[in-house]
């Protein structure tokens, strides 16, 4: 490393400790008893923990938007709810930031030996493959047994059904492909059908989850993201939806007073124009 290079790498690196330290001290006059925020005051864990997901799906919508302008502003409020978070646990006596820093520091150098280590060079397949192995390795130290031992329940329903087949699928409880889920999907809207005439709540709340059960698994088996390919659809929907109510617009029709056929015309013409 040249020494402009080391310097600017320096620079840079007082610069990000002097503005973590500025946020630390932030959140702290936050959270003063005294002089503090009177709404940051009464905030606890379960209060902010919704923000907390919140503000990692708007850096994920930054991202899918490439929107990196807005980036620095998304991923710091997603730091701040770890410094909110970290703050709350050092008023209590659980911990401070430092250990939080230091916690992900340690994992990340521990599951990548063949970077801070000896270990022989990886590809992305076998890094993977390791790293699944070192978490379940931990786990084990924590002695959390269970093949879907350490799957948050807090995760969005889609990405939780995919990490749980993921962790079944480890020990060969699998669809052999893609075309035997799609057996399972036919299989699913079959049962949904023939609860529809009870119309039973309960019944129909047990059969749909299976079938979304069964489509994030599908999405699984062809190598997708649930999540992604859901995003993707609602966007599709929105852009369509959107296109149509201007396309009626500008010909003075409203949507509240349009029949069904009238907007799946207009719908249908929207798609063709794509």
């Amino acid at each position: 490393m040249g020494q402009l290079t080391y310097r600017a790498w320096m620079d840079d690196a007082l610069s990000a400790e002097a503005e973590l330290r500025r946020l630390l001290d932030i959140m702290a006059a936050l959270r003063d008893p005294v002089t503090g925020c009177p709404w940051d005051k009464t905030q606890s864990f379960d209060t902010i923990a919704p923000y907390t997901i919140e503000e990692a799906y708007e850096v994920a919508d930054s991202i899918a938007r490439r929107d990196f302008a807005s980036l620095p502003d998304e991923l710091g409020d997603l730091l701040f709810q770890v410094v909110y978070h970290a703050r709350m646990a050092e008023e209590a006596g659980y911990f401070a930031f430092a250990e939080v820093a230091r916690a992900i520091s340690d994992k990340m150098v521990r599951r990548h030996p063949h970077v801070f280590g000896d270990a022989a060079a990886r590809d992305a397949t076998t890094q993977t493959t390791a790293w699944e192995a070192a978490k379940a390795a931990e786990r084990m130290a924590r002695l959390e047994t269970g093949t879907l031992t350490g799957v948050p329940v807090g995760l969005p329903a889609l990405t939780r059904a995919t990490k749980l087949t993921n962790r079944a699928a480890r020990v060969g409880f699998d669809w052999p492909d893609a075309a035997a889920v799609l057996d399972k999907l036919d299989e699913e809207i079959a049962e949904l059908k023939a609860e529809l005439p009870g119309a039973d709540p309960a019944r129909l709340t047990d059969e749909v989850g299976d079938l979304l059960f069964v489509l994030a698994n599908l999405a699984r088996k062809l190598e997708l993201d649930p999540e992604t390919c859901l995003r993707h659809a609602n966007d599709k929907f929105s852009r369509r939806f959107n296109a149509m109510e201007r396309v009626l617009a500008a010909e003075g029709r409203d949507l509240k007073g349009e029949t069904l056929e009238a907007m799946e015309a207009a719908w249908q013409a929207v798609k063709r124009a794509e």
